[in-house]
């Protein structure tokens, strides 16, 4: 299995992209925020797609192939999916209001991600990797772009 064709490489380069993109809002907020709140924007587009991408098509794929739906760990990854949300649109309200004190939504928002994206990558995206065959990776690979943008790209005044 190479590590292109596999859904823990995938949404690995995803998480990391996501948490550089973060860093940057972090360091530009307080003395470049025009760009800033570009790269939030771009940031929390991204993270919501990535949760849709993960609740509309990995999630299921798991259930289907274990049985595990009502236990197990994908309700306690949307559970925290929306924990993630709450921090993330805490932080949303502020930069709309061009509120650079952020530091304690973003504390929170990192240290919900830190222990979520460990258990992914270290736990779930393996184990569907195991229990995937290629064509359903695959699957999941190509249905990606067919989500509709409105699903996710949920951002700073709908633009």
């Amino acid at each position: 299995m190479n590590e292109r064709g596999t859904i823990r490489g995938f949404f690995e380069q995803d998480h990391d992209r996501l948490d550089e993109l973060f860093k940057t809002f972090q360091q530009l907020k307080r003395s470049e925020f025009t760009k800033a709140e570009q790269v939030f924007k771009e940031f929390k587009i991204g993270l919501q797609r990535h949760i849709v991408w993960e609740e509309d098509l990995l999630f299921p794929l798991w259930e289907k192939k274990t049985g595990m739906s009502d236990s197990g760990p994908t309700p306690a990854m949307r559970n925290e999916h929306r924990q993630i949300g709450q921090q993330l649109e805490a932080i949303h309200r502020k930069v709309e209001i061009q509120n650079v004190d952020t530091d304690q939504e973003e504390q929170g928002l990192l240290n919900l991600l830190g222990s979520h994206n460990r258990k992914e990558e270290r736990a779930l995206y393996p184990a569907i990797d195991q229990v995937a065959s290629a064509e359903e990776r695959e699957g999941v690979f190509l249905n990606l772009t067919n989500i509709p943008e409105e699903r996710y790209k949920l951002c700073c005044g709908g633009h």
